[in-house]
């Protein structure tokens, strides 16, 4: 039978990629991945991609939640939660661990479970352990989703400073000095551990900066004058990491610089400059996120200084395989000498974070800016690269 006079359907139009935004976590840093998320929800073009807000909560359930940035924001000095996002207290979704299946499943308890699509690509906002730092991507790996940001290997370097140290060293990047006591260390010789830290000080002087070895956006960390406060801020950094780093303070001025994968490789941004805040002893959570202290975009550098740390930034992405985007920290001394503290994989997104401040002082808008991380992670597969 001829189908030549049968009707023809017409052409379905292409779908939209869909983007799935994870945020929240198990980390310390929940707060901040959700306030993060709000502003990619809220400037992502709706008109190129479907997307898809999931959270994960604080005890490690991943929720659907509302599309509702407003809702993702501080409020009185106290930063949003999954939990108080989640559409139920319940439901769980399921990401596919097939690589022939994108498809996403929510269900509750009692009730057939519901399909909710599939995932074209993963944009993962968390911060800290169990999502920043390798956890997130080897899932996702497994699953086949392509997802925004740098791969397993990357991100788990980017999130332990020890190694992230140890990795610059070996690509001929500056880093200060640095001392780190291993979990093992404390609980076999407290003692000869402190010992270590006290020596470590006598050789570079006071103060000293006591930090968790694996956790960001500034949390446990402290600034420690004298020999008084020491076993205070070990404590401290234990809260969050059993491993933790001790820096010795760096005189010179907070210079942090961008880089972004293009189609043609990485660039960097024009650089900021972070002054010393007023109210803190240097630029803690509070500075940051709470009291929103200003930074200095582009930074009062030379022409000679700004390419000169755009360079060292794109050198520190290369260096750790980083892919998709970094923030990358560094201090310029009172001799003229660039040194990198660390990188971030998954720098802050929000409305005052200083990595879409600097791309929009470059000229890359911030809806550009996720535009151009979405579709970097679509061209590249997952596996092997």
């Amino acid at each position: 039978m001829s189908t030549e006079n049968l009707p023809q359907s017409p052409e379905q139009p292409p779908r939209k990629p869909r983007v799935a935004v994870v945020f929240g976590g198990r980390s310390s840093e929940h707060g901040i991945s959700v306030v993060t998320a709000g502003a990619v929800l809220k400037a992502i073009d709706r008109t190129k991609y479907d997307v898809l807000p999931i959270g994960i909560t604080q005890d490690g359930r991943w929720v659907l939640t509302a599309d509702e940035p407003e809702r993702m924001a501080i409020v009185d000095r106290r930063p949003p939660s999954v939990d108080a996002l989640a559409e139920s207290a319940e439901g769980g979704v399921i990401l596919p661990v097939d690589p022939a299946n994108r498809e996403v499943v929510y269900s509750e308890p009692g009730s057939v479970p519901k399909a909710l699509g599939e995932v074209d690509v993963v944009f993962p906002v968390l911060h800290g352990p169990y999502g920043e730092d390798g956890t997130l991507q080897g899932l996702l790996e497994l699953s086949g989703v392509p997802y925004v940001g740098s791969g397993v290997l990357a991100s788990a370097v980017g999130q332990d400073k020890e190694y992230m140290k140890r990795v610059f060293t070996s690509f001929g990047l500056k880093v200060g000095p640095y001392v780190v006591v291993r979990p093992r260390e404390w609980e076999q010789d407290q003692a000869a551990a402190r010992k270590k830290i006290v020596d470590f000080a006598g050789e570079h002087g006071w103060p000293l900066f006591v930090k968790p070895s694996r956790a960001g956006s500034s949390i446990g960390i402290t600034k420690v004058d004298d020999l008084s406060g020491l076993d205070e801020a070990i404590a401290e950094a234990q809260r969050h990491d059993p491993k933790i780093l001790v820096e010795a303070a760096l005189r010179g001025r907070e210079i942090e610089c961008g880089v972004l994968e293009f189609e043609d490789g990485p660039r960097a941004s024009l650089p900021a400059e972070i002054p010393p805040p007023e109210a803190q002893a240097y630029y803690d959570f509070e500075a940051k996120y709470i009291d929103s202290t200003p930074g200095l975009v582009p930074a009062p550098l030379t022409p000679e200084e700004t390419a000169g740390v755009q360079r060292l930034a794109v050198d520190a992405f290369e260096a750790a395989s980083c892919e998709g985007l970094v923030r990358a920290d560094f201090f310029l001394t009172e001799d003229g000498e660039f040194v990198i503290n660390e990188i971030n994989t998954m720098p802050g997104f929000t409305p005052i974070s200083m990595y879409p401040q600097m791309w929009q002082a470059s000229g890359v808008s911030y809806p550009e800016l996720i535009d151009l991380l979405v579709r970097a992670a679509l061209r590249r597969s997952t596996g092997l690269r």
